[in-house]
């Protein structure tokens, strides 16, 4: 028979087990890049195997005064979350996933740009342009920068998303290999998809995805204004850094591919593909504000958020 005391034990430990696996529902992996134990640990979250997310993988050689680790997840949404929950101090995510959490009141700010590009609009090699898709099933990832690009190329050359081709939801990672198997004609998806599907099944480029009024816009620096108000000097350090790291990046692309390949195990011929439609950048300037207006207003068309977060509280500026 259990004693008071026996039952009072087993009930706080049921409480500790359930209060410890809802705080461990995010999957993620950590990566300490700096090696004196002394140095004060920053932490940024990315994406794995994705190389217009790879930035913070090269902060550490830009900030020896600094212990980077870095946190990879499975999706930018999970990265929003960590960034919110303080699981990590920055993230390297999709600025859509920023913009959902900041229209839904959640604390997040975009602290810089952090790659332009990465996306790509594929298809069958029948497919030549952007209206032979009528009647086709084309795969796309609702929710993301990706569906609006989708939306608005369609558009652009006389097509009704949701009358005239057949929309296939897919999660990023299934894109190349549904398309391998026939199970869709063409996709617009982030990399490594279009270049996975155009070296490994014979997909050809349709039509760019970035003649839109989003243009580029895709990949960003995220911060909570938690951080911002309680340490600003580590925010303008790691701003700084960031800027100095997408300018290494862009200027030397073949040893951006190559740790990339040897990070993730990447196909090299894949991974040069992608490296060459992403574009690493951080200033925030009068174009990219209007690309980013412009991708908030279609968020919100397609009800991807319910209303749009005020951007000049969501851009940080100093």
């Amino acid at each position: 028979m259990l004693t008071p005391f026996r039952r009072v034990l087993l009930a706080l430990v049921a409480v500790f087990s359930l209060s410890t696996t809802a705080c461990s529902t995010i999957d993620s992996t950590f990566t300490t890049l700096g090696s004196e134990s002394d140095l004060e640990r920053v932490t940024v979250g990315t994406l794995r195997g994705q190389p217009h997310l790879f930035a913070p993988y090269f902060y550490q050689q830009f900030a020896p005064d600094l212990a980077i680790e870095v946190a990879t997840f499975d999706s930018s949404p999970d990265i929003k979350n960590a960034l919110v929950s303080g699981q990590i101090d920055f993230g390297v995510v999709g600025i859509p996933a920023l913009l959902a959490g900041a229209a839904a009141g959640e604390d997040l700010r975009l602290l810089s740009v952090a790659a332009d590009g990465g996306s790509g609009l594929v298809g069958t090699p029948d497919i030549r342009r952007v209206e032979d898709l009528r009647g086709r099933t084309v795969g796309y990832p609702r929710g993301s920068s990706q569906e609006i690009l989708l939306r608005l190329t369609l558009a652009r050359h006389g097509l009704d998303a949701d009358r005239d081709v057949t929309l296939v939801n897919l999660p990023f990672s299934d894109m190349a290999t549904s398309f391998g198997g026939g199970r869709i004609d063409a996709f617009l998806s982030a990399e490594l998809g279009p270049s996975t599907a155009r070296q490994n099944s014979g997909a050809v480029e349709i039509a760019s995805p970035y003649d839109t009024p989003v243009g580029k816009v895709n990949i960003g620096l995220g911060v909570t204004q938690r951080t911002i108000d309680a340490d600003p000097d580590k925010v303008g350090r790691i701003a700084d850094v960031h800027r100095q790291v997408v300018e290494y990046m862009d200027a030397h692309r073949t040893e951006w591919q190559d740790r990339v390949v040897e990070q993730f195990s990447l196909d090299p011929e894949v991974t040069a593909l992608a490296v060459a439609n992403t574009w690493p950048r951080s200033e925030i300037d009068d174009e990219f504000r209007a690309q980013l207006a412009a991708l908030i207003e279609q968020m919100v068309r397609v009800g991807h958020i319910p209303s749009a977060p005020d951007v000049d509280t969501f851009v940080h500026s100093d």
